[in-house]
């Protein structure tokens, strides 16, 4: 099957060149890889490990899967590509991986936008441990109030999910685990120093005994930032932010059939922000977390689990005065019945919304009910799944999928998938005074194929999708609201069509790896490029060992984008360059450090608003081993 994206020319952009090269060579170098040893495949981003054929993940069906049955297009993380990321924000490391991009007003701590497959960032459902975060204002979570400090594990999920979770996952999901407690006692320590004043301390225990496991841990960051605006029209102080954040995970054994199970994640976070001249403006985010599960294997055939979550995002500036207040609750049953080679899943799942933004003070509900089927056996694996959601606002939804993969020979496979999703409208668009109380469920069709290639380190993947998204909803003219300034509106249509390509090669002692999205998010009313959005965006690593040390390089490109609909505004290209070294200097702490942008490359995320510059970072975490 041969895609058309983009339109795009046989001479990339310059800021894109030295990628698309290296590119071309991981590639080349994988074909003569078919000669090594065999081994697990490589999910690919900037800096990821390769995990085994063994290891499981759990966003793509919502049960565990191993790596080797997958259909859907995943990537992991682990905490070591995090802390050596030497990254402040969830989304620089995101950024990373296949298939994303990001936008931010300023540094750390201000208002970003992740955008998977071009997708708008509301189109992303995410969760930290199972638990659903979300704005009933904006739409999406806010990734700036997510602690990076906390994480242990990313999985992050391209392509609509509607028919697993619900609304929300039109674009893809993301799901962030914190660490599970292990055999024994661990504890660690962590401080960090960076530029712009930034300061870094955390420290933590985990472990478990007996039938009792646990991870607790603790983190303070700052910086002293810089001005996130140089218009003459807005403050010029230095824009920077403190962010306290902790997280607890506790875990009983009862017995072989049945485990209890809470987690916690909390962060408050004030970040400086500029509206104007002479004052400064604060923007104070508070975040929390909380899931009590109970997971029960009844028969070797059948378990279930049962999931109460309670979620908040709270956001309030000053001294303009201003405050959103989302509280997500959630309740799980999932079903579980695997008999030989196929497995069947039933979930009953309710979600309950509140948002205080003055003066609106509005509930909704959604309840649903989910089924799917698996199996897989003799290189074939299919992946079915239906659900239907009620939404106490605007009725009924229902969403579907169907994926199936073909392993061709031991190295080989490929898939193809379809399936559907929507987004409610949030309780702001529908009740503010610039909302519709008649606003219709923005709804996608997704269509993909894909070709992977995995053997001892190495590995090659590519896939094509097409996303179409119906009633997309957009600020339009005043009109069907109280206010005259606009109104959210269902009349726009858009379409995310690309092909991603990811490759990973071990040439001697030097680990190399590379992907590249050719895409184009569109408009398809008016034909115009989605704003900040690239039709070209690319990632570069590798890295060796060399007398004691772990030393990589990593580059990270992008071609130009439009700031605004109307594609009038430019924000230019850029290649960024960045190093990174660690060490262990004692039986027990690990040094890392790392410089971001090594040529001080000036460019935007956003128009009118700067970004960091040249950037060094250092770290020392004392963990026993």
């Amino acid at each position: 099957m041969k895609i058309r994206t983009s339109r795009a020319r046989l001479a990339a952009p310059l800021c894109l060149r030295p990628a698309l090269v290296a590119l071309a060579v991981v590639g080349a170098c994988s074909v003569q890889a078919q000669q090594a040893d065999a081994g697990g495949p490589v999910l690919l981003a900037q800096n990821l490990r390769a995990p085994s054929l063994t290891e499981t993940v759990v966003t793509a069906t919502r049960t565990p899967q191993p790596l080797s049955d997958l259909v859907a297009d995943v990537t992991v993380l682990d905490r070591e590509t995090i802390e050596t990321s030497g990254a402040t924000g969830l989304a620089d490391v995101l950024a990373r991986v296949p298939g994303i991009e990001f936008s931010r007003n300023g540094g750390p701590g201000t208002t970003t936008g992740v955008f998977l497959r071009g997708a708008e960032s509301r189109f992303t459902a995410v969760y930290i441990d199972g638990v659903r975060i979300d704005s009933q204002s904006t739409g999406g979570a806010a990734w700036e109030s997510i602690p990076l400090a906390q994480i242990d594990r990313i999985e992050v999920l391209r392509g609509p999910a509607g028919a697993v979770y619900g609304s929300d996952a039109m674009g893809g999901v993301v799901q962030i685990f914190t660490k599970r407690g292990e055999n024994g006692t661990a504890p660690y320590v962590g401080v960090g120093f960076g530029s712009h004043g930034t300061r870094k301390i955390e420290a933590g225990v985990s472990g478990a005994s007996g039938t009792i496991d646990y991870a607790l841990g603790i983190a303070r960051e700052e910086s002293k930032g810089f001005n996130a605006r140089t218009v003459a029209t807005q403050n010029p102080d230095r824009d920077g932010y403190e962010s306290t954040s902790a997280n607890a995970r506790v875990g009983l054994q009862v017995n072989a059939m049945h485990r209890l199970e809470g987690t916690l994640l909390v962060n408050d976070l004030d970040s400086g922000y500029d509206s104007g001249l002479g004052k400064d403006d604060r923007n104070k985010h508070r975040l929390h977390a909380l899931g009590l599960n109970w997971q029960a294997q009844w028969t070797p055939q059948y378990k279930t689990r049962l999931q109460l979550t309670d979620s908040r995002d709270r956001y309030e500036t000053k001294p303009s005065v201003y405050l959103s207040d989302t509280h997500l609750r959630g309740y799980l049953f999932q079903n579980e019945w695997r008999e030989g080679a196929h497995l069947l899943t039933a979930a009953l799942e309710r979600r309950e919304d509140n948002l205080e933004n003055k003066p609106i003070d509005r509930k909704r509900s959604q309840d649903a009910v989910a089924l799917g089927y698996g199996y897989s056996a003799g290189g074939h694996t299919v992946q079915a799944n239906v659900r239907h959601d009620a939404d106490s606002e605007f009725g009924g939804k229902g969403t579907g999928s169907l994926a199936y993969g073909y392993a061709f020979a031991p190295q080989w496979r490929a898939t193809a998938s379809v399936g559907t999703a929507f987004r409610a409208p949030t309780l702001y668009h529908r009740f503010s005074e610039y909302g519709t109380g008649s606003l219709n469920p923005e709804s996608s069709r997704n269509v993909e194929v894909g070709l992977r290639w995995a053997e001892g380190g190495s590995s090659f993947s590519a896939t094509a999708y097409r996303n179409r998204v119906q009633d997309l909803i957009t600020f339009g003219a005043a009109g069907p609201c109280p206010s005259d300034f606009g109104c959210y509106v269902n009349t726009a249509r858009a379409e995310y069509k690309g092909v991603t390509l990811a490759g990973s090669y071990r040439l001697g002692g030097v680990q190399l790896r590379g992907s590249l999205d050719l895409q184009n998010p569109r408009d398809l009313a008016t034909g115009k490029l989605l704003a900040r959005r690239s039709k070209r965006h690319g990632t570069l690593g590798a890295d060796t060992q060399l007398v004691g040390w772990t030393v990589g390089a990593e580059v990270q490109a992008s071609g130009r984008r439009f700031d605004n609909a109307a594609n009038t505004t430019v924000l230019g290209g850029y290649t960024l360059v960045s190093l990174y070294a660690s060490t262990r200097v004692a039986r027990d702490f690990t040094l890392v450090a790392r410089v971001d942008n090594l040529a001080d490359k000036h460019y935007e995320l956003a128009r009118t608003y700067a970004t960091a510059g040249r950037t060094a970072y250092v770290g020392v975490k004392w963990a026993p081993q």
